[in-house]
C-alpha cells in the first residue's frame, strides 16, 4: 500500500487520460494520494478531484511563484477552502529564490500568512523551498507554535537541513530524484529513521528512473519506495507500511 503525498493530479497534463492514470496507480497499490494546490484555482481543482476519489485528498496552498497577484480576497477564499472535509493540509507553500523575478518580500509575507492559516485551522503544512533554506527556517521558527507540523516537499537539502526540519516537527518527503545517479538523497535517507520519511512523485515533474524523460505519475512512487528500501536495507513491504502509517497520521486520514 504505497503513498504519494504530493501529486499534481488535477493539472491539465492529465486531462486527456486521467482515468487511465488513476487505474495504473491502483494497479500498483498506491492507496493514498495527496493533491496540492498552488493558488486559488488549483486548490479548487484539487478539492474537486478529491471529491471524485475516496483515496485522493487535497491541499489548499499558495506556491511562492504564484504570489505576484494575490489579493486579500484570495486569502479569504483560501481560508474558506481549508474548511472542506477532504482538505488535509495547507500546501504547497514556502519560498523559491530560483527565478530572477522572484518577489522575495511578497513571498515572505504570503508564507507567513499561510502558516498562520494552518495554525488557525490546526492543519499540517507542506513546504516548498528552493535556494532559500536560511529564510525558510527563520520564518518557520518565528511562526512556530505547538501545533505546527508537516512535510518538507520534494526535499532538496542535505543531512543538516533534514535534521533541522525534523527538530521543527516536519517529516522529509523524498521524490523521484533519489533514483538519479548524482542524487545526494540516498545520504539523507541513510542518515534518518524510516519513520521520518514520506514518499512523493511531484508529478507531472521529476519522473524517477527508469521513467526519466516521461511524464511522471503517481504509480511511479513505487520506484521511490524501492530505492529507499535499498538504501535502508529494508523490505519494500516495511517501507510501504511505515510510510503509509506516517502519512495517514500526519494528514489524519484513514489507514485502509
Amino acid at each position: 500500500m504505497f503513498v504519494d503525498i504530493h501529486a499534481h493530479l488535477s493539472f491539465a497534463d492529465y486531462d486527456a487520460d486521467r482515468s487511465d492514470v488513476v487505474a495504473r496507480l491502483k494497479e500498483q497499490r498506491v492507496s493514498l494520494v495527496v493533491n496540492p494546490g498552488t493558488n486559488v484555482q488549483t486548490s479548487r481543482d484539487a478539492i474537486a478531484l478529491a471529491e471524485q476519489y475516496e483515496f485522493v485528498y487535497a491541499n489548499v496552498g499558495l506556491h511562492p511563484n504564484d504570489v505576484h497577484q494575490i489579493t486579500d480576497d484570495d486569502f479569504h477564499t483560501l481560508d474558506a477552502l481549508l474548511a472542506h472535509q477532504k482538505v488535509v493540509a495547507v500546501g504547497e507553500i514556502g519560498l523559491d529564490y530560483h527565478y530572477p523575478d522572484a518577489n522575495i518580500p511578497k513571498q515572505h509575507q504570503c508564507f507567513r500568512e499561510m502558516l498562520r492559516l494552518a495554525k488557525r485551522h490546526d492543519l499540517p503544512v507542506v513546504i516548498h523551498t528552493r535556494e532559500a533554506w536560511d529564510d525558510t527556517f527563520k520564518i518557520m521558527q518565528e511562526e512556530s507554535s505547538s501545533n505546527l507540523r508537516g512535510a518538507m516537499h520534494c526535499f532538496s537539502g542535505g543531512v543538516e537541513e533534514a535534521k533541522k526540519c525534523l527538530a521543527l516537527g516536519f517529516k522529509i518527503s523524498i521524490p523521484g530524484i533519489i533514483t538519479f545517479k548524482k542524487s545526494t538523497l540516498p545520504d539523507v535517507v541513510a542518515a534518518l529513521d524510516i519513520e521520518d520519511l514520506l514518499t512523493e512523485t511531484d508529478c507531472p515533474y521529476l519522473a524517477p528512473a527508469p521513467h526519466r524523460g516521461k511524464r511522471n505519475e503517481p504509480s511511479f512512487v513505487v520506484e521511490v519506495a524501492k530505492k529507499i528500501a535499498a538504501v535502508k536495507g529494508l523490505a519494500i513491504e516495511t517501507v510501504a507500511e511505515t510510510v503509509h502509517q506516517s502519512a495517514a497520521e500526519l494528514f489524519a486520514v484513514s489507514q485502509k
